[in-house]
């Protein structure tokens, strides 16, 4: 058993092989349906899973690991060897997938030397354990042994990060793979076109790309036809290793010159207790959700979609057309082919060994279109990609012929007979003789058997008799659908979860330097706010909930930045509690924000009592533009010329008696600031603060002018740390291990009435052991859901913000995992009294 990589194909066994692969992860899924899910892909005719490995999902904490259960990786690639499937394994380091801290481990940037995702030592070391541990898994299942395994991913899209040595880092990742023996080809993608970026164009690293077009955009094809031109020049095909999902764009891909087409995420998943990301798609940070659900061909609970169907009828295009489309090269563009239809810019097309093109006509909109191939008029469905013929030998099919154009897909062939699949009348012409085929329908077109199905017949062709018969499989079971039921009453315990106390501490320390990795942490101080009006909370993660004198606030997600707490109402010494929660690490990293870097720790921050504030608005020193010496003093924002968009900086000199920030109000554009003519901090909208510690300090900060732009003011507050704070913490495993406990409760009927900062410990019973979907209906209210010994995830009921990735509104319980179901039920300070209302059981088809 073999394979290897060259400019024409990926060859398995000697045979060139055009892979269509489907992200599966086991990390998202009960174990108890992996086996069911693999399946799904390889009745899609899909012919290859690819699957990140988590680095964070296996090391619990530092040096505990764990592969075991629904950890047991090497289980999952063994169920996918004997579905017949191959892998891509992508063991990172690093892995994005929108995965809390894109799975590296959250202790790691306990470490203010370890820098991730560099060629530095402390990095590199603790890589080393993790690959000790999955590459030896790897390597024992690697195609050449006998698994399923024919390539590994090294990083993932390093071309988006500012890795300082590129050519270094991937050197000593592709050093310790060899070491342990891999020998499939190890291939890194790039998720921006910067091949160099991602590769570092080491030695033995397959570059690949990740593509994320427009479905619409009809330039799909010259963008992907030129890194297909620049990767022959590396003599490697082109590897899709993540793109779109829609079976139309895939299509244009394929026709593009792509071997290897992987679109994210065809089967979806769930991000099971503490491990989805803060991520970096909102307005700047936002949560990933629980559900993990891009409208991917099987749904995060196993429903089978309409693109499920497309998946089948291109995995039979792309058999029914074998090693001559495995072997096929992108080729110049049909100079006779018109639509009547938005389409490609740049028709793909591609050349056959042996003769003929296969020509990708997207149909990019709504209503029926013609188009004229050769000269022939034939028709094209709305929201398609048909790959159509032109001048292809007929004889390894028994027809001793040409097929000069057939406007749809061949999906099968036999002695003598071709079938076609479409939704509109297929035009065929062999030779001379010309016929347009209705659907369903057959004709005979120059000695050839010509037989035309609908998309959802031609799928299930399972053999074509020489005779000219078709013979079509068994259709597929239509699901079950239970009615959904609504809870009526629920049980109440009367004890909360136990904290561990970690101690007191001056300033408040990381919820990971507490040995708290995914949780949350309670933060308790005394201090006195005599004479104090506003309070400034900087650095807060993910999720604060924070409580002055009795008085519970607006809960906080500003993902690190400065907040501004009004206490006017307060006076004296006053008790202060936080309670911190960790969505998740980010999975990116983004600048924006102090908590969405890679490596960005979790916690309260820095609670300070606001002292004094003064404006210093004026007096700012221009330079830039044609400001002379001396320069001129102007209020910030305030320099006037003609050179609209050019940078202006302003400088002042600004002191400070104690620890101070610089708040910048009015800011638009962002504002890079820099202190003592230091690195440079980016002030913006979401966060326009600056740390300035005691002492005088020469403050730059550059904008780009705008003559009508906004208003800056600009003031100074001096600050007193907020000390001696009692800390607390739950972990995920200590909140799973009270989850699973019976103890004494009451039973309530719904709603359920909260009050703002009050917790409720909720059990509730589930008729059986099928799948169901939690929903639920209140107002201010978080929900963290339990069954099984297992955390679902979390859900928020009422204003909240910014979710991405799939459905934030439900909770799955998958099939055999038997209830009572826990909620964990916390009220929040907002508008309306927190509630909740109803909860609804809902099937969960295919799960």
């Amino acid at each position: 058993m073999s394979i290897r990589i060259d400019g024409r194909a990926i060859w398995l066994d000697g045979r060139p092989r055009t892979l269509l692969c489907a992200s599966l992860f086991y990390f998202r899924l009960p174990r108890e349906q992996w086996r069911s899910r693999l399946a799904q892909v390889k009745a899609s005719g899909y012919t290859c899973v690819d699957v990140y490995l988590p680095w964070n999902f296996h090391e619990l904490a530092p040096g505990e690991w764990s592969f075991e259960g629904r950890r047991d990786v090497a289980a999952f690639l063994d169920l996918a060897h004997e579905q017949g499937l191959y892998v891509i394994a992508r063991p990172g380091p690093y892995i994005c997938s929108e995965w809390d801290g894109g799975a590296l481990p959250a202790w790691l940037g306990l470490d203010e030397e370890l820098r991730v995702r560099q060629n530095e030592p402390r990095f590199l070391e603790r890589v080393a354990e993790w690959y000790d541990r999955a590459l030896p898994l790897l390597a024992e299942r690697q195609y050449p042994a006998g698994g399923p395994v024919v390539m590994v991913q090294l990083e993932n899209e390093l071309d988006f990060f500012d890795c300082a040595d590129r050519t270094g880092y991937l050197t000593a990742l592709r050093d310790m793979a060899l070491a342990h023996g891999v020998t499939v080809p190890l291939i890194a993608c790039s998720g921006q076109g910067d091949i160099a970026g991602a590769t570092g164009d080491v030695p033995g690293i397959v570059a690949a790309c990740n593509f994320y077009p427009d479905d619409d955009s009809p330039d799909i094809e010259p963008e992907v036809r030129h890194y297909a031109d620049l990767l022959a020049k590396r003599d490697v095909p082109l590897l899709v290793t993540e793109t779109n999902r829609r079976h139309r764009t895939l299509r244009r891909l394929l026709a593009s010159g792509a071997k290897l087409i992987a679109p994210y995420l065809q089967a979806s998943g769930w991000n099971f207790g503490y491990t989805p990301s803060a991520g970096n798609w909102g307005s700047p940070g936002n949560f990933m959700s629980h559900g993990y659900d891009f409208g991917g061909y099987v749904s995060s609970t196993g429903v089978e979609r309409p693109e499920f169907t497309e998946a089948k009828l291109l995995a039979k295009v792309l058999d029914t057309w074998g090693d001559r489309l495995a072997l096929a090269t992108p080729g110049d563009q049909l100079a006779d082919v018109r639509c009547d239809f938005v389409t490609s810019s740049t028709a793909a097309t591609l050349d056959l060994p042996g003769g003929g093109h296969l020509v990708a006509v997207p149909h990019l909109g709504t209503a029926p279109g013609t188009a004229v191939v050769g000269g022939t008029s034939v028709e094209v469905a709305p929201d398609s990609c048909p790959l159509m013929a032109v001048g292809v030998p007929l004889e390894p099919w028994g027809i001793d012929a040409t097929l000069a154009l057939a406007s749809a897909d061949l999906v099968a062939a036999g002695e003598g007979t071709l079938v076609f699949a479409a939704t509109v009348p297929v035009t065929v012409v062999v030779d001379d003789a010309h016929a347009v085929v209705p659907v369903p329908g057959r004709a005979v077109v120059a000695g050839a058997t010509v037989v035309v199905l609908a998309p959802d017949e031609a799928v299930r062709v399972r053999e074509v008799g020489a005779d000219g018969a078709v013979v079509l499989a068994d259709a597929g079971r239509a699901p079950v659908v239970v009615e959904p039921a609504r809870v009526e009453e629920v049980r109440v315990r009367t004890e909360a979860a136990p904290e561990r106390a970690a101690g007191v501490h001056t300033l408040p320390p990381a919820l990971e330097a507490l040995g708290v990795y995914r949780g949350r942490g309670t933060y308790r101080a005394t201090t006195d706010l005599t004479g104090v009006d506003e309070l400034l909370l900087t650095g807060a993660a993910d999720i604060v909930d924070l409580t002055v004198a009795g008085r519970v606030h607006a809960t906080l997600t500003g993902f690190g930045a400065a907040h501004s707490i009004d206490v006017r109402d307060v006076t004296g010494a006053v008790d202060v509690e936080a309670v911190v929660e960790i969505w998740g690490h980010a999975n990116f990293d983004d600048a924006r924000l102090p908590a969405l870097g890679l490596g960005a720790l979790r916690g309260l921050g820095r609670l300070w009592k606001v002292r004094e504030s003064a404006d210093v608005s004026a007096v700012w020193t221009v330079g830039g533009h044609w400001a002379g010496d001396p320069a001129p003093l102007r209020t910030l924002g305030g320099w006037s010329s003609t050179r609209i968009g050019t940078p202006v900086t302003y400088t002042r000199t600004l002191h400070a008696a104690t620890d101070a920030a610089l708040q910048v109000q009015g800011v638009v554009e962002p504002i890079v600031a820099r202190v003592d003519g230091g690195g440079p901090q980016v002030l913006n909208a979401e966060n326009p603060w600056l740390a300035l510690p005691p002492g005088a300090h020469e403050v730059a900060l550059t904008l780009p002018h705008h003559p009508s732009g906004p208003g800056l003011r600009a003031r100074l507050l001096g600050l007193d740390a907020v000390q001696e704070w009692s800390c607390a913490v739950q972990d995920d495993v200590r909140l799973t291990a009270f989850a699973g406990e019976r103890g004494l409760a009451e039973v309530v009927r719904l709603p359920l009435a909260l009050k703002p900062g009050q917790e409720a410990w909720i059990d509730l019973d589930l008729p059986d052991d099928a799948g169901r979907l939690i929903r639920l209906d209140g107002t201010q209210v978080r929900v963290t859901a339990w069954a099984a010994g297992e955390c679902l995830g979390r859900v928020w009921a009422g204003p909240r913000p910014v979710f991405s990735g799939g459905n934030p509104d439900v909770l799955w319980v998958p099939r055999g995992w038997q209830g009572p179901v826990t909620l964990l039920a916390r009220g929040m300070e907002g508008r309306g009294e927190p509630e909740i209302r109803t909860l609804t059981l809902e099937s969960a088809t295919g799960a």
